[in-house]
């Protein structure tokens, strides 16, 4: 702590590559550090699943010993059968031999023969021997098979042939005598006048080896059984210490959960080691990757800011008994640099225990923190501006005690600073105020819910209107207005309002005279909408007459302009004259002219008297504009006027054919019209927001300002310099406007005067039925 606070804290990089350092020296540390349950639990799936196949092994193992023990014993014990059969029938058949060298082979001589071997010790009880004359009959036994003397020793074996016929070379053989298997062994004297037989059962021979063969077995299953009922012990245990293992990891993960989302963390300090022990949550609320490891003393210590305490003082006060707890709120260094509010508590475990050890909790404090810090300035705020108002203010709590007040609440009432000390009742402040010259209570519009309301004339002559409020706790709130300029200006007002009094009554008088004048203007409208009605029936009648009279109008023209086309062409032959060729061609020209305003005066009257109707299709927009342009191109030829186009090879609208050429001839030849020679005229078409825009710019003459406002009406002609020597209806806006308005659109125009005129027709192009109303 002394080289921090020489040296300031350091910060975050530094504590990560110090313990960084830490964990790569002490990486076997750490992994004896580690919890036991996690070592346990870590091996305990290997040791489950190796111990059944160790027991089985051991049991395989063992069984397969025994059995190979048990035939090996099983062998031995035939040979040794076998053995003794040899011995015995050899030293009979010697004996025999020696009887007959003797002269005494009778047959009280082979019993006595047989006695004598069977009193040798070597044969055991079941053992049988015989003695048979050449043709194999019995004439001597054991006691045991008396009941064979007499017989054919042939016709009582079978399947003892080879040893008839081979005698001790055929060695021991496996008879049937009756149902029972015997061992028998045959030894032919030299002479073959008699021979010796040794048998013995089977079962006799092996007897002893079943009971070992039996034993074994019972002391293999028991030991099995004793293995597997330790097994399912073992199991059975294991089984609860891993539904203990995992209650207890779901216990440690919910309590490092609960801790983790409650910004807070534990800490275990061994004062004594110098070591400290945090929980992940600890890692966690400060940014750092947890470990398992113990943190020494000075890491923690370098990351507490200096400026909130010393941690060694601290220590020491715990190590001299001093102290026995910690509650202490300060700052530690995040991992991303910035400083985390943190409050540490924490008890020693045990007092009387000669080593020192600490446990407690840090619980993060920051946003609680910066909270009070936020209310401390937001209450220094309030009672600045509670003190900067012109209004008296005062503010008492549930228990009518004195909360807070500004200073113009204490001049009004004559308050020195020692009567207004925050806690003091209200009737001891209201006993020390100055009395009031008078007071009187307002009625309150909102009700008896919405506070008190009084006026109130101090001893200096000033008036108060003090207004009373309850807040949410149960306190009460006044504020105290200066109203003395309001009481002053009453008096006036009562005079005026005796005053105003007099020219109501005045104003009363000149409103009856109005409201006969009123009722002279209400008969003198009605006389004019009628005459309006009748205005309008005659605009009606001209307008339909003039669309009838289409026919008859225009039949004479085109006769006179055919006629006087054949003069221009001489069709019939010379007309004798240059002069009446000329008079031709102003007949010719007056009629084409005549025609031209009587179809655009017939057009617009069909279209005002709503005969004109709209027969819509889909249009390939760029055609049509070519078409257009090509019509007007020799008018634009003759003035040297180049026209441009920038129209979409696809841009399609749903609109009258007829319509959008007599729109688009009409504004192209109105821009021919009015420019000079060797201008300019743009023609461009896009689609904007789902409406075709067809624009036509040029750089003519321009239209003032001041006459703006008339195109686009019927006969309206604009005369400048520029433009007074041409000639035409006027008509062409109008209908082109008329026609754009029957479309559901509209026509605008910019222009100025000397740069030249823009002219913008917009068109929806969707299928919708014309705004006829609009048009008209």
């Amino acid at each position: 702590m002394a080289g921090a606070d020489a040296w300031g804290a350091p910060d975050s990089s530094t504590f990560a590559r110090r313990k960084e350092a830490r964990d790569n020296v002490s990486g076997s540390a750490r992994i004896i550090a580690a919890p036991a349950y996690r070592r346990l639990l870590a091996a305990e799936p290997l040791l489950r699943r190796s111990i059944p196949l160790l027991i089985l092994v051991f049991l395989v193992v063992v069984a397969t010993v025994r059995v190979m023990s048990l035939m090996t014993l099983r062998e031995d014990v035939e040979h040794d059968a076998k053995a003794v059969l040899t011995l015995a029938v050899g030293e009979l058949a010697n004996a025999l031999m020696l009887a007959e060298a003797g002269r005494n082979a009778s047959d009280a001589e082979s019993q006595r023969l047989i006695q004598k071997t069977t009193h040798g010790g070597m044969l055991a009880r079941g053992h049988v021997l015989v003695v048979t004359d050449r043709s194999f009959k019995i004439v001597a036994t054991t006691a045991a098979a008396s009941e064979w003397r007499g017989r054919s020793l042939d016709s009582l074996v079978v399947g003892g042939q080879p040893l008839f016929m081979f005698g001790e070379r055929a060695g021991v053989m496996e008879v049937l005598i009756g149902n029972r298997v015997w061992l028998a062994a045959v030894d032919l004297t030299d002479s073959r006048s008699g021979a010796a037989v040794a048998m013995v059962p089977q079962d006799s021979v092996l007897a002893e080896w079943r009971r070992a063969v039996s034993m074994n077995v019972t002391l293999f299953v028991v030991t099995a059984g004793v293995l597997l009922v330790i097994l399912y012990a073992y199991f059975s245990q294991a089984a609860r210490a891993q539904a203990a293992d995992r209650i207890y990891i779901e216990a440690h993960q919910r309590i490092d959960l609960a801790l983790v989302r409650g910004r807070c963390g534990l800490w275990d300090w061994d004062m004594v080691r110098g070591k400290m022990y945090w929980s992940r949550s600890m890692y966690d609320m400060l940014g750092y990757r947890s470990s398992e490891t113990m943190l020494s003393f000075g890491d923690v210590s370098e990351i507490i800011h200096k400026d909130d305490g010393d941690l060694f003082e601290l220590a020491k006060k715990i190590v001299a008994r001093e102290i026995d707890h910690i509650d202490e709120v300060f700052r530690m260094r995040h991992a991303e640099g910035h400083w985390v509010w943190v409050r540490a508590r924490a008890h020693v475990i045990d007092p009387e225990a000669p080593e020192i050890q600490l446990i407690g909790i840090a619980v993060d404090v920051t946003e609680q923190r910066h909270l009070a810090l936020r209310s401390e300035a937001a209450d220094m705020r309030l009672r600045t501006a509670i003190e900067s108002i012109n209004e008296s203010f005062v503010l008492w709590d549930s228990m009518q005690r004195l909360v807070m007040c500004n200073s113009k609440y204490q001049q009004d009432n004559g308050l020195s600073d020692r009567d207004i000390m925050p806690g003091t009742t209200r009737g001891d402040v209201e006993t020390k105020m100055l009395a009031f010259a008078s007071e009187r209570r307002l009625a309150n519009a909102n009700g008896p819910k919405g506070g008190l309301s009084f006026e109130r004339q101090l001893a200096d002559g000033r008036w108060l209107q003090v207004n009373e409020l309850r807040t949410r706790d149960g306190g009460t709130v006044s504020v105290g207005s200066d109203i003395t300029q309001i009481k002053q200006h009453q008096e006036k007002l009562v005079d005026s309002e005796r005053r105003l009094m007099a020219t109501i009554h005045d104003l009363s008088l000149a409103r009856r005279s109005e409201q006969e004048r009123s009722g002279e203007l209400v008969e003198l409208n009605r006389k004019y909408m009628r005459e309006t009605e009748r205005a309008e029936a005659a605009n009606r009648a001209k307008s339909e007459f003039l669309a009838n009279m289409s026919h008859e109008l225009r039949t004479p023209l085109n006769a006179i302009i055919g006629f006087s086309e054949v003069m221009e062409t001489k069709l019939f032959g010379p007309l004798g004259s240059d002069r009446y060729e000329e008079y031709a061609r102003d007949i010719q020209a007056s009629g084409a002219y005549l025609l031209g305003v009587i179809n655009d005066i017939l057009d617009m009257s069909k279209i005002e008297a709503g005969q004109f109707s709209v027969d819509r299709e889909e249009i390939d927009l760029c055609p049509l504009i070519h078409e257009t342009v090509k019509v007007i191109s020799l008018q634009a030829t003759k003035k040297k006027i180049t026209v441009e186009t920038q129209i979409a090879d696809s841009l399609r609208v749903y609109a009258d054919r007829r319509a959008i050429k007599q729109i688009a001839i009409n504004l192209l030849s109105n821009a021919v019209k009015f420019t000079g020679e060797g201008g300019r005229i743009s023609v461009r078409a896009r689609n904007v927001g789902g409406a075709l825009m067809l624009t036509i710019e040029d750089n003519g003459c321009g239209i003032p300002k001041s006459a703006l406002g008339k195109l686009g009406r019927p006969f309206e002609q604009v005369q400048n310099q520029f433009s007074k020597n041409h000639t035409g209806s006027g008509l062409g806006l109008a209908i082109s406007r008329s026609l754009a308005q029957l479309h559901g659109g509209a026509l605008k125009i910019r222009s100025t005067e000397g740069v030249g005129t823009i002219v913008s027709v917009r068109i929806p192009t969707k299928r919708s039925e014309p705004a006829r109303k609009a048009a008209a």
